[in-house]
Formats: structure tokens, sequence, C-alpha cells
């Protein structure tokens, strides 16, 4: 992806524009370059400390990790500059040639701390192994594209994206904002619950105050 096109420069420089879905090329990280993808994350606040890996992670790594050993490990399961891969773990926006965000999106087994959370699992009976449902864990926008509307796309794109690779149905973990409430923008990361509804989503428990498993099934 080019970097430098006058639309790229327009596009950040118009930071308050809201982004529709048609305006973003979204494709496969492994299409993506890492240094697109380390533009999205960048290296400070949340996406720059945690590089996706909150929900990747068992145990000890998760606290005694470095950002260095994070944004390693994202690069190992992105395949990024790396078309012919066999697999990887996300999607990648672009806005005029430029990256602006990303969705992890990956069968749900491939997320081994979401197997304890009772979050997602409160007063629901299934099978946690099966790989045929997939998951959306993690979106990241770029700074100075942010709150733009471009999680909706990216939201939208993981349901195709899942479907197409063998996926049977496809969760996600949202968290529910209210009108007054404050929320941390690292809370988000999951999504709000209306980026998935607008995607096709719907609600199948609600574990928490806060917090919503959204679903879609697709048919056999």
């Amino acid at each position: 992806m080019s970097h430098a096109d006058p639309a790229a420069r327009a596009a950040r420089a118009d930071a308050r524009t809201p982004v529709t879905a048609g305006e973003l090329t979204i494709v496969a990280a492994n299409e993506a370059s890492w240094a697109d993808l380390r533009a999205i994350f960048g290296t400070s606040d949340y996406p720059g400390r945690c590089y996706c890996q909150r929900f990747k992670t068992r145990g000890w790594f998760w606290g005694q990790g470095t950002p260095e050993d994070r944004q390693r490990r994202l690069r190992d399961q992105a395949n990024c500059d790396d078309p012919a891969a066999g697999n990887t773990t996300g999607l990648v926006a672009y806005l005029g040639g430029e990256p602006v965000g990303w969705v992890a999106v990956e069968p749900r087994t491939e997320y081994p701390r979401l197997m304890g959370l009772p979050t997602v699992w409160k007063g629901r009976h299934e099978d946690k192994a099966d790989d045929g449902v997939w998951a959306v864990t993690c979106f990241a926008t770029r700074k100075g594209y942010r709150k733009r509307g471009i999680t909706y796309g990216l939201a939208a794109a993981t349901v195709g994206y899942a479907r197409a690779n063998g996926a049977r149905a496809l969760e996600a973990y949202a968290m529910i904002t209210q009108p007054g409430k404050e929320i941390t923008w690292g809370e988000l990361h999951v999504g709000a619950r209306q980026v998935f509804a607008e995607a096709g989503f719907t609600e199948v428990s609600r574990p928490s105050a806060r917090r919503v498993v959204m679903r879609v099934d697709f048919p056999g």
C-alpha cells in the first residue's frame, strides 16, 4: 500500500469526517506489511502495550512479557508481508492507502485466555473446543483516525471473512455503552455492542451489566 498519495493526506487532515465501509480497503493481515501494522498499533496507549496479545496468551506471559515480546508474537501470528501464508490472525483496514485499523478474528480456540473467562461462558453450555466457532476479540484504530466509524467497517468485514474460511458461527464479546456513563477507550478494544449489531450480530447472552456476547450463525 502507498503511504504518500494525496487522498491519504486529505483523509488524515480531516480527522472529523466519518468513514464509511465502502471507503475502506480491508485485507487479511498476511497481505499487509508489518510496517503498516506497527503504524496502526503505535508504541503508546493500549494498542501499543498489548499488540493484541491479551487473549492469545496463557499464564505468566501476559503479565511478564514486554511490549517487544508482544510485537514479535503478533508479527509471527499475522504472517505479515506473506500473501501466500496458510494462516493469519486478523484483518487490516486502509483508507486512501493509509493503514488505519485492525481487527483480530480467528477460530475461538486460537484464543486460550477466552476459555476461562466468566464474561464469555456464564449461562452458556457448549463445546469450548469447537473450532468451527470463530471469535472477534480486538480492534485497534490508528491515532488520528479514531471516532470516525472505522470499527464498523472492520466488524462487517469479519462476517464474510469468517464464513469464507469455514466458520460455522462468529462471536464477539462487546461492551455495552450507555449515555452519560464514561467508558475508556481501552475497555472498548473488544468493540461496542452497536458496532456488532450493525454488522448483523445478535445478542446471545449478557454475562454482566456491561458485557454482552454477540453472535452470527451461518447456514449449513
